[in-house]
């Protein structure tokens, strides 16, 4: 059997740490798949077993290289996919920082509704307060208007209370002269018996 007589020897650039970004590591990646490969494709071709009529070393030609137009391709590949998981990794920043604000904004939602919902309360009470204020504001004023009515009415009785006294008063005055007219007539008819008896 016939072995290989050499082996192209795999790349070294394949075999350097990825450091930095994403970026260099996915380059790394594909440079030893790349170096990689034409090892594989090196493995000699089975043949027929036929005797041969003596040994000799048997060259095979390293795989031709990939076309160096897939290369920047490839490039574009892997700057699309580290490109791709930043932005995965920043959507998902995103994400969880858009739902802590939603969680903050549904907190300052709900102390905002109850808030609101003191006031609204407050507010109804002040009506309620406000009603039974107007509704003894009115109840005053009919018994200011009741009063001023009795008033007046104690008045016109006043009035004519004074309007009777006065008459009475002058009754009795006119009452008091008859009365005295009356004596002096007594007198003076009764004086002429006083005399004769004398």
């Amino acid at each position: 059997m016939s072995e290989p007589a050499r082996h192209v020897p795999p790349s070294e650039s394949g075999h350097r740490s990825a450091s930095g970004s994403l970026r260099d590591w996915l380059a790394a990646m594909r440079m030893q798949t790349q170096a990689a490969a034409p090892g594989l494709d090196a493995q000699p071709e089975p043949r027929p077993a036929r005797p041969e009529p003596s040994w000799s070393p048997r060259l095979v030609e390293p795989a031709p290289p990939p076309p160096r137009e897939s290369e920047p391709e490839d490039s574009d590949i892997s700057d699309l996919m580290a490109e791709n998981l930043m932005l995965q990794a920043k959507l998902r920043v995103e994400g969880e920082r858009q739902e802590a604000l939603q969680e903050l904004l549904a907190q300052e939602i709900r102390s905002l509704r109850g808030h609101v919902q003191q006031e609204m309360d407050a507010l109804q009470a002040f009506r309620v307060e406000r009603e039974q204020i107007l509704a003894e504001r009115d109840a005053l004023r009919g018994e200011c208007a009741r009063l001023s009515a009795e008033r007046d009415a104690m008045r016109a009785e006043r009035d004519k209370a004074e309007t009777e006294r006065d008459g009475l008063r002058l009754d009795i005055d006119r009452l008091r002269e008859d009365g005295e007219l009356w004596r002096a007539r007594a007198e003076a008819l009764a004086q002429p018996l006083f005399q004769t008896r004398r």
